[in-house]
């Protein structure tokens, strides 16, 4: 309850502040058309048309004129008119006089006053300015935003900003912010030479680079090894298929907008595909199935492309074209209990491999229109809440959130600050087996249609690459560092044995490099260093003399005169227990 009652009280003070924005901004563009300012998470913003873009200059004379608001106690008045009334109240304002217009006719209109300022609002807000700090908000950055979300709409300037408070707080969350900013993926992935994107050769479609997928192909690796291990086969599937297929699966009819255009071929159309799922059912619909085959366990590591829109892009996190780390589980009624708890430890034994013991569960129920008969969905809400308790995991219900094929659980994770990430799901599908006619033969001889779950552990490759980058603040653990280890000679005449080593450790399957240019020790140590390097072997006279290294981690800890077979052993040791540190 204390923690519902602190977010009413920062959405007080959060939205009030939007309103005193909205007044500064005025004073400077007295001819501005205001649109909306909500309150969001940490903050809020307003959205503006504005006569020009704005600079630091003008966020800097902004908050100031805010503050110089707060200090005149302006209180918070409420009332309420007609809809005529508000329409003159803000004739000129062409974005308020949209947003009256959709109210009824017959409707009162909320509006809220704090001085010489008066909005549209339903509140609420502090009872006056003196109740906010002005100490403890900041305006961010400024964005541009379509009215209403809408491409064809005019573009507004959108001012970010956010409000706390105490300016305690607020230095905490700006010290956050700064770690995010260091932690950005996008930045780290051009520092440490892992991806790159190309505008010109097609927006948001990852280009990997060498040290980026020598990490991909670590996870990679790992993730079928672990399939295997766990009862999957792994199976291949084209990146088209003709329309046919998307007509039968209904993705024309629901998701054509995010799938791109067809491509004509053999007098028919293909589609890129947005989804593995029919793919997979095709090989199922190759043959005749009994009940004594299934469960189907079949994975796939499967590229898929979404035409997402240009405004949504955001480097690895949301992308046009990306890898699945996709599965079917094709199962009988009575093995789905079975297999939903299955597949849920082993979705948690995925994320705690990489380092993310903070977990939590979210569990969406049936919604108002959907397929599938009540007891299924209660069959199979049910063994997902069974599971989730099994397992002993938090969890939410989102009531009625569920698709409209099936119900499902989303995991989600908290990275090395404390930011949530949704990354496994576990998907209910009652529609693609009807749509499909997907049967197997029961022990009664009878054909009975398959439960189907969709289940995707990592999310893709992609996205929980760019959510690894900013967990480990691109200090990715020994097993899953591009390189591994850097070996420094202190002068060439060390070289001939850091070969050696290098030679040795290249043997082992450990991703080693040997740096032997002309820099200084100390350079070279830095440079590595700054490649976030795990481990720096230092070789002089004495280490070539005993057959020894001596290690200086990346963490700055040092170990002088281990011996080279010890060392190999330690390390490949830490490597196939896929340590953290």
């Amino acid at each position: 309850m204390a923690k519902n009652i602190v977010d009413e009280k920062l959405d007080k003070i959060r939205h009030s502040m939007s309103h005193v924005m909205a007044e500064a901004v005025l004073e400077i563009f007295p001819d501005a058309q205001i649109a909306i300012g909500p309150s969001i998470e940490n903050g809020f913003y307003y959205d503006f048309d504005l006569p020009r873009g704005l600079n630091q200059e003008d966020l800097d004379e902004i908050t100031q004129r805010m503050k110089n608001i707060i200090s005149e106690d302006k209180e918070f008045k409420r009332t309420v008119v007609s809809r005529d009334e508000a329409k003159k109240m803000f004739k000129g304002q062409v974005y308020k006089q949209e947003l009256i217009d959709a109210i009824e006719a017959d409707q009162e209109v909320s509006l809220y006053n704090q001085g010489g300022f008066t909005d549209l609002c339903r509140g609420p807000h502090v009872g006056s300015t003196k109740e906010l700090n002005k100490d403890s908000f900041k305006l961010l950055s400024t964005a541009g935003a379509y009215w209403r979300g809408k491409e064809t709409n005019p573009m507004l300037t959108r001012i970010y900003a956010t409000a706390w408070s105490n300016p305690k707080e607020l230095r905490l969350y700006l010290a956050k912010l700064e770690e995010i900013e260091k932690r950005d993926h996008r930045k780290l992935g051009k520092e440490l030479d892992l991806f790159s994107f190309h505008e010109q050769a097609g927006p948001g479609l990852a280009y990997w680079h060498p040290r980026g997928t020598r990490i991909r192909l670590a996870i990679e690796d790992f993730w079928r090894a672990q399939h295997y291990k766990n009862g999957y086969e792994m199976i291949g599937t084209p990146h088209v298929g003709k329309s046919w297929l998307w007509e039968t699966s209904g993705h024309l009819d629901f998701y054509k907008e995010s799938m791109y255009s067809p491509m004509e071929m053999d007098k028919s159309d293909y589609y890129v595909k947005p989804m593995n799922c029919p793919f997979h059912i095709m090989i199922y619909l190759n043959g005749k199935h009994s009940y004594k085959e299934l469960p189907f366990r079949w994975a796939e590591l499967g590229t898929v492309y979404r035409y997402e829109k240009a405004g949504a892009l955001h480097g690895l996190m949301r992308v046009r074209g990306f890898t699945q780390d996709d599965a079917h589980l094709i199962c009988t009624p009575e093995q789905m209990e079975d297999e939903i708890k299955e597949v849920l430890r082993f979705s948690l034994f995925m994320l705690r491999s990489f380092g993310f013991t903070d977990i939590a569960a979210y569990l969406s129920t049936k919604p108002e229109k959907c397929v599938g008969e009540q007891s299924q969905w209660d069959a199979a809400t049910e063994s997902l809440k069974e599971a989730i308790e099994n397992e002993g995991l938090e969890y939410e219900i989102d009531e009625g959130g569920g698709a409209f094929y099936g119900p499902k659980i989303d995991l989600k994770v908290k990275d090395a600050i404390g930011r949530e990430w949704q990354l496994s799901t576990v998907q209910f599908d009652f529609n693609l087996p009807e749509r499909f006619n997907m049967v197997f033969v029961d022990s009664d001889g009878v054909e009975k249609r398959p439960y189907m779950i969709h289940r995707a552990l990592l999310g893709s490759i992609e996205r929980f690459f760019g959510v690894l980058i900013e967990h480990f603040a691109g200090a990715f653990p020994l097993w899953l560092s591009p390189e591994q280890v850097c070996v420094i000679p202190v002068a060439s005449t060390f070289s001939e044995y850091a070969q050696k080593v290098c030679t040795r450790l290249k043997e082992e399957g450990v991703r080693v490099y040997l740096d032997d240019g002309d820099d200084r020790l100390n350079a070279k140590i830095r440079n590595a260093q700054n490649k976030k390097v795990p481990h720096m072997l230092i070789i002089g006279e004495k280490e070539e003399q005993e057959t020894a290294i001596s290690v200086r981690y990346r963490t700055g800890k040092q170990e002088n005169m281990i011996a080279l077979d010890e060392y190999v052993s330690l390390l490949k040791n830490k490597i196939n227990g896929h340590e953290m540190v």
